[in-house]
């Protein structure tokens, strides 16, 4: 080969390199996930009180969800059924641990981020935890490289207004496994948003060159609500919409940092929320939009929440999508994505990589979502396309049509129960305000056969069920 043309070819491979090793790299992911962010708080979902232009980029450069479920809509629950894969009342977490709580996610129990790890990517969080603070539950315990943030709920701490004296411990801040600020306080709250964005940064930047998972997870919106200096007062709709701004702000942090380091067009992006607005905090909380109820509910405002995802390259961008999914759906799309193996064991979520990019005539594979409540109540069965829902009878908390609280202090809830089971059709009906159960009476009857499944398996405490495929959570030894 003459010098010349040598050359020219040598040049020409050492441009596109760059490009193949790109193409040919596992994907990035990143999730970020909110904290009590109703499903009307952002702009792409119909907020017009202020604005949330990083979130609106993601909207217009990737895919909105309508239909994107949580497992459970409270905490500890809601992100256990996200790294999991699994129902939370399968691996045995309900509800909203505390700092008092002896039990956590099961060490035979395999994470979202275990599953990364399979494949040598590097893994991280900041953030809240909330799957158990001892030791051998925390993050770096369960395949994440590191971690920062807080174990549980920022709400759970001294300063709580309606807690009794000696309620709670102080709030511990903890970097892997070290407590390193033994009691956070008023003054240092404001700074959690931006300390936990600037993890995620840094985390890209010393991994760029890497495959990675990195676990955002917000302690806001939930109340006590704080906010930084740099957005106090600057959303022109109170603390509430400061702090929603904040966490924009956030996003376009990360969204930033993956431009910087050239990985968009690498990079799975999935923004959402644990669960729905707590309600009876009023102007403290979020809004549900057209949906009813909120968190601590199986009403659509409890459940469903605000989701986007952004992949440019991979997913239509500026597209929108009305089919139901799950969180706990995520992980077994992303070993799919990543050619990772799933646990051994049984888990509930599915591959809908099809549906996510919206592949033409792809259905949801799920015979039915499930959807429990309280100490293992089957409160709600969907069909797997979203558009059915059957209320089954249960005891529900509610504000009856009355204003929230004000400045961090919440109004009392009302106890409401349904006696009869009631059909919602979602299509036409988002709001849950017309029971339509009497006129079909073949769905009616599919979907109580699917929760006579659900009991079977995972039980009701409701019907005094006990369910065969459930598993123990991780206990804390006698005597620690």
């Amino acid at each position: 080969m003459k010098a010349p043309r040598f050359l020219a070819v040598l040049l020409l491979l050492l441009a596109v390199a760059p490009h193949a090793f790109t193409a040919t790299r596992p994907p990035n992911v990143i999730v970020i996930f909110c904290d009590d962010m109703g499903y009307g708080d952002i702009g792409p979902f119909g907020c017009k009180a202020y604005t949330t232009p990083h979130l609106d980029r993601m909207a217009k450069e990737g895919r909105k969800f309508t239909n994107f479920h949580v497992s459970q809509a409270v905490c500890s629950a809601s992100r256990t059924a996200l790294l999991t894969g699994c129902y939370n009342n399968r691996v045995g977490i309900h509800g909203a641990l505390g700092p008092g709580s002896r039990i956590g996610i099961h060490a035979n129990e395999m994470t979202m981020a275990e599953v990364f790890k399979q494949k040598g990517y590097a893994t991280g969080m900041a953030g809240k935890w909330h799957r158990g603070h001892h030791p051998q539950f925390l993050p770096v315990r369960h395949g994440f490289d590191e971690y920062f943030g807080l174990p549980y709920s920022n709400d759970m701490w001294p300063h709580h207004p309606e807690a009794k004296k000696g309620t709670y411990p102080p709030l511990p801040l903890i970097e892997g496994e070290k407590v390193i600020d033994a009691e956070v306080t008023p003054d240092e709250q404001p700074n959690l948003t931006t300390w936990y964005a600037e993890r995620a940064v840094k985390f890209i930047e010393r991994n760029k060159d890497r495959p990675f998972f990195f676990y955002l997870a917000h302690s806001m919106p939930h109340v006590p609500l704080f906010v930084s200096d740099k957005f106090k007062g600057k959303s022109g709709a109170g603390l509430y919409g400061d702090v929603i701004q904040e966490i924009d702000w956030s996003v376009g942090q990360v969204l930033d940092a993956l431009k910087k380091n050239q990985l968009d067009d690498n990079t799975l992006v999935v923004f959402t929320s644990d669960n729905g607005p707590w309600l009876s905090y009023g102007n403290h909380a979020g809004s549900a939009g057209p949906l009813r109820e909120g968190k601590g509910t199986a009403w659509e405002g409890g459940t469903r929440v605000p989701c986007l995802m952004r992949w440019p390259g991979k997913l239509p961008a500026g597209t929108s999508s009305a089919e139901m999914l799950m969180t706990i759906d995520l992980l077994p799309t992303f070993a799919q994505l990543i050619g990772a193996k799933l646990p051994e064991h049984k888990i509930d979520g599915l591959d809908v990589w099809p549906l996510i990019v919206g592949t033409p005539g792809a259905k949801n594979p799920h015979e039915a979502y499930w959807s429990y409540y309280a100490q293992n109540e089957l409160q709600a069965v969907f069909t797997p396309d979203g558009r059915w829902k059957l209320q089954l009878p249960h005891g529900f908390r509610t504000l009856a049509g009355r204003p929230g609280g004000k400045d961090g202090i919440p109004s009392k809830y009302e106890n409401a129960k349904l006696e009869e089971p009631q059909l919602y059709d979602l299509t036409n009906d988002i709001g849950e305000k017309v029971n339509v159960a009497s006129s079909n009476p073949a769905i009616v009857e599919r979907l109580l056969a699917e929760a006579q499944k659900a009991r079977a398996d995972l039980g009701d405490s409701l019907t005094q069920r006990k369910g065969s495929g459930t598993r123990e959570p991780g206990r804390l030894a006698e005597g620690k």
